[in-house]
């Protein structure tokens, strides 16, 4: 008799645990429901407020400041950024402007923002040209040696040339700039120096010669100064004293050309008077 007992009890535990389960299955099917159901009440209601902001009047862009482009146009700025007066300020996706500008072989570094209610600001930051590279083709440096575009029948031709140079001296991410281009960028760097004996904007081109240096060629009264490798300054130097003992002795209006390669026997080759082969003076 117990054990009948026993085994009635044991039936009906698994009934009642059976409907516990069903009802906690029951209770489960609804809060997922519900949950689901908030879901979709939040997501239609961001939607709803994000059509309703993108759209209203009161967010339309009545000002659009453009600093900073000198290159391009500020209608060009807008167009390519795809932002006009009158937009919906919120509507405008401003990384995807940015990357819009940056395609501009000009622009350097761009940024778009936006001031509530109506205004939107975008500073240009373009490269600022330093010199040619011609390799055959020709492209256009920056002042950090980076070259940005390839130049064409629009750009500036006003910029120092340089030769001799070859594609592998360029600049490479995460590598340094070989000798040859580093010498380069040095006199470039040392011609935008207040008072620099060569100065930038006399220089026209610099030709590179792997073994012997660089030549530096100029719109001044000196057509060609041959400045090697290394010890810039001090050949700066020499170079300023020997001008100065020159413009004193009034010996000469225009030179050929000026050799620094050697500081302790500087040459200096006139331009004024035809000279003999091997006929120059030194210094």
């Amino acid at each position: 008799m117990g054990r009948k007992r026993i085994r009635s009890n044991y039936y009906k535990n698994s009934a009642a645990k059976r409907r516990a389960k069903v009802i906690q299955r029951f209770l489960f099917c609804i809060k997922a429901v519900i949950v689901v159901a908030a879901l979709q009440f939040v997501s239609f209601l961001f939607i709803f407020s994000y059509d309703f902001l993108t759209q209203c009047d009161y967010f339309n862009a009545k000002s659009i400041v453009v600093t900073g482009a000198n290159r391009i146009t500020k209608k060009q700025v807008l167009n390519h950024a795809r932002v006009y007066k009158g937009i919906n300020i919120l509507s405008v996706n401003l990384s995807m402007a940015r990357k819009r500008l940056l395609s501009y072989s000009w622009v350097d570094d761009v940024e778009v923002s936006r001031e509530l209610p109506d205004k939107i600001t975008i500073k240009i930051k373009e490269h600022r040209p330093l010199a040619i590279l011609d390799f055959g083709r020709k492209f256009i440096i920056n002042t950090h040696g980076e070259v940005f575009k390839e130049m064409t029948v629009s750009d500036p031709s006003n910029l120092p040339a340089i030769k001799g140079l070859e594609f592998s001296d360029i600049n490479v991410q995460g590598k340094p700039h070989s000798a040859a281009f580093s010498a380069v960028m040095e006199v470039l760097a040392l011609g935008q120096k207040s008072e620099s004996v060569l100065p930038y904007n006399i220089i026209k081109g610099i030709q590179v010669d792997r073994e012997i240096g660089l030549t530096v060629f100029t719109s001044d009264r000196i057509k060609a100064v041959k400045i090697g490798y290394d010890d810039y300054p001090n050949k700066y130097a020499r170079l300023k004293d020997v001008l100065l003992y020159l413009r004193k002795k009034r010996d000469f209006s225009h030179l050929e050309s000026i050799d620094l390669n050697n500081l302790n026997r500087i040459v200096v080759n006139p331009s004024r008077v035809k000279l003999p082969v091997g006929d120059h003076k030194e210094v």
